[in-house]
């Protein structure tokens, strides 16, 4: 189950991860208090959380262009410095009670520094393991991330009433340097070199040529879009659920998103023990969170809904390192950073308009009746996805740094 754990290098960067997520999601929730305690507008809130995805959307493929350019311990270097140096800005003006407006700057441009880090994170992870381990070393981090939200937010909920604001953007700006002391101190010799982009096969209109060629990875993105803006955005439902038909109140909501939680650390674990994160394992596990998404408004009680959460959550782990996994595979290596800058801003895109569209189908048809249409169409898109693939041509062979042909796995 935890084969990447043994490469020493993979060991010191999800410790560094560990630290790094624990200590962003302090500073997202020392952030989001600010700004409501500051406006009292949840709006506002929002406005913040715009600001630091909005770089994401729109620059995504140059920041993957950049990626397949560079080497990515560079450019990793270089961003950890500059989230370091913005962490300790926002302490400074949050101690000195500055106005919102530098703030909203700073967050804008740790967003933009974040859009143009993503890809090189990316192709930097694949770095770090073999071919063969990469699977097992998503699956291994999206339980880090977990536990590192977990974490983050339980401590800063003790220190932001303790020490203040202030100095979770501090212990954030420390959290950096463990990253930046990691890729120092990883043993360059058992790095996997990815290719980089030739002249002629660089920049954005290359990477969507590419893109536009590759009918594996076009549909790949389009079932990431339906599914993560129709059943990824369950903050809404579950809202909607405990407040409405469930009667249950905060107290209700509380307890289903901790049963989410703990379905997210289940689904990594699934994904961790198996073998290879294949196409059928995704789009199995897409059909049955869809299905279940699709019957959870009716279970009965906070309870039977909770029961019916906790393997949506896992199935969502599960689809999203399955799908991490086969775009990095089944990728030309010089590629990859653009095709995961893709994959952001798909994300984004998903999130962007999924929330409201869930809002707004809660509001007009209840949230059971909105639960049910967004699992069957989620449903619908991962069986048209699947008869997609089934007529798809044999993949073409990926090149590895030396330039030798690794056959790309399908099954």
């Amino acid at each position: 189950m935890f084969r990447a754990l043994a490469n020493h290098n993979y060991r010191l960067w999800a410790t560094a991860d560990l630290v790094s997520v624990t200590g962003t999601w302090m500073q997202v929730l020392a952030l989001n208090w600010v700004v409501l305690a500051r406006t009292g507008s949840a709006t506002s809130v929002g406005f913040s959380v715009l600001l630091s995805t909005l770089p994401a959307l729109l620059l995504g493929p140059w920041a993957g262009a950049l990626a397949d350019r560079f080497p990515p311990r560079r450019l990793l270097l270089c961003s950890q410095t500059l989230h370091v140096l913005i962490a300790v800005a926002l302490a400074v003006l949050v101690g000195a009670e500055a106005p919102l407006a530098p703030i909203y700057a700073l967050t804008a441009l740790s967003g933009l520094i974040g859009s143009f880090e993503g890809p090189a994170l990316g192709r930097f992870a694949g770095q770090v393991v073999p071919r063969e381990h990469l699977g097992n070393a998503l699956a291994l981090s999206s339980i880090v991330n977990s536990a590192g939200r977990v974490l983050g937010m339980s401590a800063a909920g003790v220190l932001v009433a303790a020490v203040g604001e202030s100095a979770l953007f501090l212990i954030n700006a420390v959290s950096f340097f463990a990253v930046i002391g990691t890729i120092v101190l990883m043993r360059t010799g058992e790095l996997h070199p990815l290719a980089v982009s030739p002249p002629e096969r660089a920049g954005v209109r290359a990477g969507l040529v590419y893109l536009r060629r590759s009918r594996v990875l076009l549909i790949l993105f389009v079932l990431g879009f339906v599914l993560s803006g129709l059943g990824r955005n369950y903050q809404v439902t579950m809202a909607a659920m405990s407040q409405g038909p469930l009667g249950a109140g905060a107290a209700g909501y509380g307890l289903l998103s901790s049963v989410f939680a703990v379905g997210t650390v289940l689904g990594g674990l699934l994904a961790a023990r198996a073998r290879e994160l294949t196409f059928p394992l995704l789009l199995g596990a897409a059909a049955v969170t869809s299905a279940l998404q699709a019957a959870s408004g009716f279970a009965p009680g906070t309870l039977g809904f909770a029961a019916m959460i906790l393997p949506i959550a896992a199935g969502a782990v599960l689809i999203d390192t399955a799908k991490s996994t086969r775009l990095q595979l089944d990728s030309a290596e010089e590629m990859r950073g653009r095709m995961l800058a893709v994959q952001g801003a798909v994300s984004a895109a998903a999130g962007a308009t999924g929330a409201p569209l869930l809002g707004w189908l809660c509001e007009r048809l209840g949230p059971e009746s909105a639960l049910l249409v967004a699992g069957s169409v989620s449903l619908a898109a991962t069986l048209l996805a699947a008869a997609a693939l089934r007529q798809r041509p044999a993949p073409r062979p990926a090149r590895t740094a030396a330039g030798e042909e690794v056959p790309a796995t399908v099954g």
